[in-house]
């Protein structure tokens, strides 16, 4: 007689019914069945999304994309460099530069041999607006000044400073956009003359290794080199590559210090003569005029009479931003601090308008100089 063990309360064997199978293999001989696969080889697992490296690559290149862009949008300047290859910063600050200050990160030492001239006040040609600033073509006669057969600027010495230091003629060049082996050639080309009226630029210094662009207003009686129409190109107190103003986006404040008989109503910007000029009419400081041949340094200068309009006529204007370097302020270690004046001047309506064209007897058009690059 069999004796069963006892149960445990588990199932000893598979449940009965329909899916419960053989415990044995089938008979027959042959191979179990395989589950059909559609006829091809059974289907890999997934692999997660950030498996696939092609999705990978174009993520991080997403990701990349991004950071850069939020990186130049964020930028002072909007996002572009500046023309010149500098940095910037925000606008608002107009910095007074007196004729003899060398000012913050010169390009070179002082090339000026004169520092001083006759001031002129502007006559306005008609009525002009609180807010504008006035624009003087850059061929009327008595803009500039100077000592006949006397350059106000040293020229040779000024490509001497550039060459022997590579790095400065680059950036130099960059701001007036000519090749840097073509400015000993381009600086030649240039005038030497001093301002009798104070002037309104965008004036450059270098640091770091680039060149910085800032509003500035330069006295009258600075020494500056000028192109064929007229337009200053170089401050000579400190080598500065110059151009033509910007816009101010905001109420501009004039910052340093004041010399006697500045007026913000009295800034002039000069605007680029219609056609090259040949000859500019100068005045002496005591009160002589003579002509000085476009880039010539005065060895070539000839008294004249005086010309029918020995002051200029000036018509109201504003800087424009022409696509060039935002303007920004000379570095924080040069600001100047508390001790100096800082005033704010009323918004402008910032639109560039050429003044009307007047009997100057300047001696203008028609010439062969080669002209000076755009800025």
């Amino acid at each position: 007689m069999s004796v069963e063990p006892p149960s445990s309360g588990r199932p000893t064997g598979p449940p009965s019914g329909p899916l419960s199978g053989p415990s044995q293999p089938p008979s027959g001989g042959g191979p179990p069945s395989e589950p059909p696969t559609g006829g091809g080889e059974s289907p890999e697992p997934r692999r997660p999304w950030w498996g696939s490296a092609p999705r990978v690559a174009l993520i991080a290149g997403a990701v990349v994309a991004a950071v850069i862009l939020a990186v130049v949008l964020t930028r002072p300047d909007g996002g572009t460099g500046a023309s010149d290859g500098g940095t910037s910063t925000s606008d608002g600050e107009i910095f007074l530069q007196p004729a003899a200050d060398t000012g913050p990160d010169p390009f070179t030492d002082s090339t000026a041999e004169e520092s001083s001239a006759p001031p002129t006040t502007p006559t306005p040609a008609g009525t002009t607006s609180q807010n504008a600033v006035q624009g003087v073509d850059g061929g009327s006669p008595g803009l500039y000044g100077g000592t006949r057969n006397v350059s106000s600027c040293d020229v040779e010495k000024q490509i001497t400073y550039l060459k022997g230091a590579p790095d400065k003629q680059r950036a130099f060049a960059s701001v007036l956009r000519i090749d840097p082996s073509d400015v000993p050639s381009y600086l030649r080309s240039l005038t030497p003359v001093q301002l009798r009226m104070d002037t309104r630029v965008t004036n450059h210094g270098f640091r770091d290794g680039r060149a910085t662009a800032y509003q500035a207003i330069l006295q009258a009686g600075t020494a500056v080199l000028v192109d064929d129409r007229g337009v200053p190109r170089v401050r000579c107190a400190c080598g500065n590559p110059l151009t033509p103003p910007v816009a101010q986006q905001t109420a501009p404040k004039t910052t340093g210090s004041k010399w006697p008989g500045y007026k913000s109503s009295g800034v002039v910007v000069v605007t680029p003569a219609p056609d090259p000029i040949d000859v500019f009419v100068m005045c002496e400081p005591d009160g002589d005029w003579f002509k000085r041949d476009t880039g010539d340094t005065g060895k070539k200068d000839r008294k004249t009479r005086p010309p029918h309009q020995p002051t200029p006529s000036v018509t109201g204007t504003t800087p424009t931003s022409t696509g060039s370097a935002s303007p920004k302020p000379p570095p924080t270690s040069e600001q100047p601090t508390s001790g100096r004046e800082t005033t704010s001047e009323p918004p402008t309506s910032e639109t560039v308008q050429s003044p009307p064209g007047n009997d100057t007897g300047s001696g203008t058009g028609g010439g062969t100089t080669e002209q000076a690059p755009s800025s």
